[in-house]
């Protein structure tokens, strides 16, 4: 028997409730009276597709929290701001809170929201009637005890809760759509309150432990809260979708915005916003000090004459923020079309980057010296910096008997002095890395976001560089353990004009 026709109203109702991207589209056309024109990339789907998608799935319960980065004006608020009316079209009874940098952008957002629900369509099609004593743009609930609240961050959210007790289906959600201005996020003062903030009143404000947050916005700081989110520091599960304005085939995600040429053009003059706002992978104001292209790629490691680790620990015992990193190295004897050269190079065996408490460093250390003591040319030496954390696995780790432990004593020469005075040897293509290795990204992901004003977030893995290059090449600390026999008369590599060729290693 078939079931029976649904009335028109009736059909286009369950088309909206069962489609967001069909619901933003309809109200949109009513709203503005102009089409909501999707995007239309080369080779992947619009982004307006891939969002609506994952805003469906939070909402299905199936992404428990969920983080969007996207460039600016690529339409991200206008999905949000139909989002939720969506949501309450669904279940008028869905509590949010709607978080912007100021009170007045977010009241901008929720003001749209009600002036959608407040629609006589959406009000024939669902049913939805705001409740008469409270209808501020930035303070609305419904009659069926729903309610969307604007806040500022950095504001009061005082008797304000997101979502519905007890609730195992969607009942609202946590939104934050832009929290921090991009000619605010060099400011550590203001990126540190936005954070503390988030994690010491946004979280309070869950009415339910299964109420999902949903961030959205582009990158600004490597040290945002999208950024910190990230790396796990309010121990939530997040799913994040990241959106880069031109993706590895130079295809443009919003050509009627921005095509792939002015892309590009912006790359080359603000590569700072281009790299944080339109691509989503934050880098330092203030000039790289090393360039990705100068570290060389061996497709075979070449005959170590002498391995050593060096090792940076984490300042605090705060890991979602400081990080420990060892890092084995190898030195050897530069060799151009199997001759040998008088320039010795420094290779990257293996590096580990960590987020420990203290008491862990010595078993992770050690963890990590077996691994390095299954290379063909064991460490014998390991050089840690005796600060913080380091001078306890220091005075630990004395006692071991095959491997020397040595202290790293700073002069007063500051991180940046050290960096740029390692910065000529990887200049002149002396520090090496293997192709393929599973630290190879990571190693010059981090090397190429470290600057000259000490903008950049994180150091770790630079400091174990820069002290392996004074080892090697600087203080030549490391040749008094290599035999005279296999010595080499240094040359300076201010005398190098031209990138040496390592195509000859056997």
């Amino acid at each position: 028997m078939l079931a029976p026709k649904l009335a028109p109203q009736d059909e286009l109702k369950y088309k909206l409730l069962g489609s967001f991207l069909d619901f933003t589209r309809y109200f949109y056309k009513i709203r503005t009276g102009r089409k909501f024109e999707l995007s239309q990339p080369t080779s992947r789907e619009s982004h307006y597709v891939t969002v609506s998608k994952a805003l469906t799935q939070c909402h299905r319960g199936e992404i428990p929290n969920l983080g969007i980065n996207i460039p600016p004006r690529y339409g991200k608020t206008e999905l949000l701001i139909h989002f939720v009316a969506w949501c309450l079209a669904r279940n008028a009874a869905c509590n949010f809170i709607y978080v912007s940098y100021s009170h007045t952008l977010a009241t901008k957002q929720t003001a749209t929201v009600r002036e959608i629900v407040s629609m006589p369509e959406y009000r024939r099609l669902f049913g939805v009637d705001l409740a008469d004593d409270t209808q501020a743009k930035d303070n609305f609930a419904t009659t069926a005890g729903g309610s969307v609240y604007a806040v500022g961050a950095g504001g009061s959210i005082t008797g304000r809760g997101a979502g519905i007790a007890n609730l195992k289906d969607f009942g609202g959600a946590i939104i934050i759509d832009d929290i921090i201005k991009p000619q605010d996020a060099l400011s550590d003062t203001i990126r540190d309150s936005r954070n503390d903030w988030y994690k010491n009143t946004l979280l309070s404000r869950l009415n339910n432990r299964n109420t999902p947050i949903i961030f959205i916005g582009q990158r600004v700081h490597e040290d945002d809260l999208a950024g910190n989110l990230q790396l796990d520091f309010d121990g939530r599960n997040w799913q994040w979708l990241i959106l880069q304005a031109l993706d590895h085939l130079n295809h443009a995600l919003m050509p009627t915005l921005h095509t792939t040429e002015e892309l590009q053009m912006m790359a080359k003059k603000m590569p700072y916003e281009f790299a944080s706002q339109y691509q989503q992978n934050p880098q330092k104001p203030g000039g790289s000090v090393y360039q990705r292209e100068w570290f060389v790629l061996l497709d075979i490691i070449p005959s170590m004459l002498i391995t050593f680790i060096t090792c940076d620990t984490a300042e605090t015992d705060k890991t979602y923020n400081d990080a420990t990193v060892f890092s084995f190295w190898g030195l050897y004897k530069i060799t151009q079309h199997g001759i040998d050269s008088d320039l010795y190079g420094l290779h990257c065996i293996d590096c580990n980057e960590m987020r420990v408490q203290p008491k862990d460093l010595q078993s992770e250390f050690l963890a990590f010296f077996a691994e390095c003591s299954r290379f063909p040319v064991k460490p014998k030496q390991a050089y840690i910096e005796k600060k913080s954390t380091g001078t306890t696995m220091f005075s630990v780790l004395q006692s071991m008997r095959a491997l020397a432990i040595i202290a790293i004593e700073r002069d007063g020469t500051s991180k940046t002095a050290r960096f740029l005075q390692a910065q000529p040897f990887v200049a002149a293509h002396q520090v090496s890395i293997t192709r393929g290795a599973r630290h190879e990204k990571l190693v010059l992901d981090h090397m190429e976001k470290i600057t000259a004003n000490n903008t950049h977030r994180h150091d770790d893995i630079a400091d174990t560089m820069a002290d392996a290059i004074s080892l090697a090449f600087i203080d030549k600390t490391i040749l008094g353990f290599v035999a005279p026999s296999e010595q080499v008369t240094y040359q300076s590599v201010y005398r190098h004009k031209k990138p040496i060729n390592f195509g000859g290693f056997e």
